[in-house]
């Protein structure tokens, strides 16, 4: 789906209640999952140790941290809309978040955004997004949550 194009903050109360969109496939390779797991010293054998995953974890393989999914939040937001306008926008926190099913190495997620809420500050405007992350391996979502910006004139 191709990016939604916003020419101001004001033009985002139209998609409140509303999906804006849905990303493109992106992969999860083995090779990202041991960076994650470097830059946060998360070296679970779950994650890095793909000869034991085959034996021991219930998913066969090596699986993606859920922090690692959640990461990719901002990534998604960005790839799903482009508001004009906008001095900067900053991460102001999460309201929810689950990981229904894991994501296997190698394996593909996207992102179903939409806006539940838009309130007007002074300065700025927050914005709560809702975010679905789909695995293409899996009729369950990967990651679900509400993420708050803060998007600044």
């Amino acid at each position: 789906m191709p990016t939604v194009v916003l020419e101001d903050l004001g033009s985002l109360k139209t998609y409140v209640g509303r999906e804006i969109g849905v990303t493109g496939w992106l992969r999860l390779t083995q090779k990202r999952i041991e960076l994650f797991a470097e830059a946060t010293e998360d070296r679970q054998w779950i994650h890095l140790d793909r000869e034991r995953a085959s034996t021991e974890s219930p998913y066969a393989t090596t699986i993606a941290h859920g922090f690692l999914t959640l990461s990719l939040v901002s990534y998604f937001v960005r790839e799903a809309i482009t508001i004009r306008g906008v001095r900067i926008s900053v991460n102001y926190g999460l309201n929810r978040v689950r990981f229904p099913s894991p994501v296997r190495s190698d394996s593909k997620i996207r992102a179903r955004i939409a806006l539940l809420t838009l309130k007007e500050l002074s300065d700025e405007v927050e914005v709560t997004f809702s975010i679905t992350m789909e695995n293409e391996d899996s009729d369950k979502p990967c990651c679900v949550a509400e993420w708050v910006v803060r998007y600044y004139r």
